[in-house]
């Protein structure tokens, strides 16, 4: 992947609002309703193009196809994988449980989202990977759109083994390690497609780090057990894929009500860096995290490996100035070496296909904010040599 030897690269987390058209499709899909699938594939090839247009006019160098295409960062597996039979989601926010919600009850009561809609399974039969023809849509789509742009560098988020383990239920397998290891033997299959197809590949993880929020019984110890099983279970999938065609990231999720029971960088930074990527996308502007930055500043950092802070939110929407972004970046250029760093963010702004995520108008603003502050930062870090 590009290091940022001239000036700060700048990218994003993946997920871009989808243009009306395509979720309209995309929710009738997932409440069963029948559309014309010969459309939706023009209207998501053509909204591709435009997405990835306007990421390089909003300079983006490290582009995605905004995950258009799929229902959620996380659901979409469903559709990818056999060995599942789908169940009724129950309505509700599945953060109801965490120790936020416990320990701010009055405001987490009146969060109303409901995930119902999106489909849900359970695991009834050994897991294979069938999504070859789906995947096989989504790399061509972005492939035509990169070329089309111009755009420097493309990457491809997929889901961790260990999200799709939460989400769905295993009533197949004997034992939690073979259902994870199950999965990441299917997952390596969408993995390495992504990668021979040109692309980097991002694996989406943010259970690796809200673990700990959702599972208000778990110690310090029990979560750093549970991790490392995850992070082994996911070298599995990655195996024999160059880690410098892989960028792992994982965040705190799309919850943005008042949370002070995240798990600490300090306690799990050990275990992401044995994650065989190249580079590690992580929450930096959220302010429960923002401290963060010093934590990479005293970490053992392999001097081949990338970061890339999220140095704008999801959790509010209040744009950015590019004077703070360029000051986060800066941070982190002067710990561990400017041609190091990335311009990121901190998670999606369209996470899942509700409607309900940061409206597109403040998401392209927040990305002009990142872009503008790479560039101040970078005309600084430049100007020092």
């Amino acid at each position: 992947m590009k290091r940022s030897d001239d000036r700060i690269l700048v990218t994003h987390a993946g997920s871009l609002p989808r243009p009306r058209e395509v979720l309209a499709e995309i929710q009738a899909q997932q409440r069963g309703d029948a559309i014309d699938e010969r459309a939706h594939r023009q209207h998501l090839h053509d909204a591709v193009v435009d997405v990835v247009r306007e990421q390089v006019e909003h300079g983006i160098d490290v582009v995605s196809d905004g995950e258009l295409s799929k229902p959620s960062f996380l659901s979409y597996a469903y559709d990818r994988l056999g060995g599942f039979e789908p169940i009724e989601r129950r309505a509700g926010n599945p953060w109801a449980a965490s120790r936020d919600a416990l320990a701010f009850p009055s405001y987490y009561e009146r969060q109303t989202r409901d995930f119902s809609g999106f489909k849900s399974a359970v695991c009834t039969g050994p897991v294979s990977y069938t999504g070859q023809a789906l995947l096989a849509v989504d790399l061509e789509n972005l492939a035509a759109a990169v070329e089309q742009a111009g755009a420097a560098e493309a990457f491809v988020p997929a889901i961790s083994p260990a999200n799709v383990e939460a989400a769905y239920e295993n009533r197949h397998y004997a034992t939690e390690e073979e259902y994870l290891f199950a999965l990441a033997d299917a997952m390596h299959e969408e993995y390495r497609a992504i990668v021979d197809a040109g692309f980097l590949l991002q694996i989406d993880d943010p259970r690796l780090v809200t673990h700990y929020m959702l599972t208000p019984d778990a110690t310090i110890d029990d979560t750093r057990r549970w991790a490392q099983l995850r992070v082994d279970a996911l070298n599995h999938a990655l195996r024999g894929i160059a880690p410098d065609r892989v960028r792992h990231h994982t965040c705190y999720s799309i919850d943005v009500g008042p949370r002070v029971h995240d798990l600490e960088l300090r306690h799990i930074i050990d275990l992401l860096l044995q994650i065989n990527a190249g580079a590690y996308s992580f929450e930096a502007a959220n302010p429960r995290h923002e401290h963060e930055w010093a934590v990479w500043a005293e970490a053992d950092l392999p001097p081949d490996k990338l970061v890339i802070p999220g140095v704008i939110t999801h959790s509010t929407v209040l744009v950015e100035h590019p004077e703070l972004v360029a000051q986060r970046l800066i941070k982190f250029a002067d710990a561990l070496g400017r041609e190091r760093v990335i311009a990121g963010a901190d998670c999606g702004f369209a996470t899942l296909a509700t409607g309900g995520d940061v409206p597109a108008e403040v998401a392209w603003a927040k990305l002009d904010a990142l872009a503008a502050g790479a560039q101040l930062a970078s005309d600084r870090l430049w100007a020092r040599v």
